[in-house]
């Protein structure tokens, strides 16, 4: 089955979300870039006016999602990257059929010190200094300096994601440290002069670290269709949602509900629903 065919099925299977006592529990697992702040916050938002419902969050990478739906112990699946065939495979052959739900577009970051005098990197530049042909700061305008790199880990959507927007789908250099999440990677290149990273644009703002302009472009919500690594976010489930699954992606994927975060807290001006 072609990954087109995926889109809009009839739900099969047992759904976790369950009612007990009253309140429904609905269980949301994968991608550390929604998962860790923006899918918490409409999670708090959802809830003002939606108290009976009990909703667990995990965020350890998007490969977490396909395996969780999979198992039957996720109601939502988090990604940022799209599903992979193979993994499509898996559920068709256990007689499962996944719905896609855009969550929104993100930016990924290219992050370097604060005192490191770098602006700005092309996707060549970038390439280079990810895949180890350019190991050294002075080779792209900086001080001379051996480059560290700070990267996400194999189970992680955005690891798979920079590869093919940045990396031309190459292999990471073998040097690469690899990190469990965005704010791992915010630390160490905030603690070493010579690091680079990449991070979800909610985490492009921090201390001691900054980011760089990406063929001349920077990471900024109003540039993301010029800007060469946007990409979208995205929810999954088993079957078309049904009841608390249904209620609860129809608030995070609608504009007032997204737009009402991006008001609030300025770390999520990647949610951006109106599509380039």
């Amino acid at each position: 089955m072609k990954l087109k065919e995926i889109a809009i099925v009839v739900a099969t299977g047992a759904a976790i979300a369950s009612t007990a006592f009253g309140q429904a529990k609905l269980t949301i697992k994968g991608s550390d870039t929604l998962g860790a702040k923006l899918v918490p916050q409409l999670k708090a938002d959802y809830l003002k006016s939606n108290k009976g419902v009990d909703i667990e969050i995990l965020a350890q990478g998007s490969s977490h999602a396909f395996s969780n739906l999979l198992a039957d112990t996720a109601d939502i699946g988090m990604s940022s990257r799209k599903v992979k065939q193979s993994e499509v495979d898996k559920f068709n052959v256990s007689g499962k059929k996944l719905v896609e739900h855009v969550a929104a577009w993100d930016m990924i970051a290219v992050i370097i010190n604060e005192k490191n005098p770098v602006k700005k990197l092309s996707l060549a530049q970038i390439e280079g200094i990810f895949t180890g042909s350019i190991t050294n700061w002075s080779e792209v305008g900086g001080k001379a300096g051996e480059i560290s790199l700070y990267t996400r880990n194999t189970s992680s959507g955005t690891y798979k994601s920079f590869a093919k927007l940045a990396m031309s789908k190459k292999d990471y250099a073998s040097n690469s440290q690899k990190m469990e999440g965005n704010q791992p990677i915010c630390t160490e290149v905030a603690n070493n002069l010579n690091g680079i990273g990449y991070v979800g644009l909610a985490y492009a703002k921090g201390n001691d670290y900054k980011t760089v302009k990406v063929d001349g472009v920077s990471a900024k919500p109003s540039k993301v269709a010029q800007y060469p690594l946007a990409r979208k976010l995205y929810y999954y489930t088993v079957g078309e949602p049904t009841s608390e699954v249904a209620a609860f992606l129809k608030y995070a994927t609608s504009n007032d509900a997204a737009n009402a975060i991006v008001e609030k807290l300025d770390s999520f001006q990647h949610l951006l629903l109106t599509h380039p």
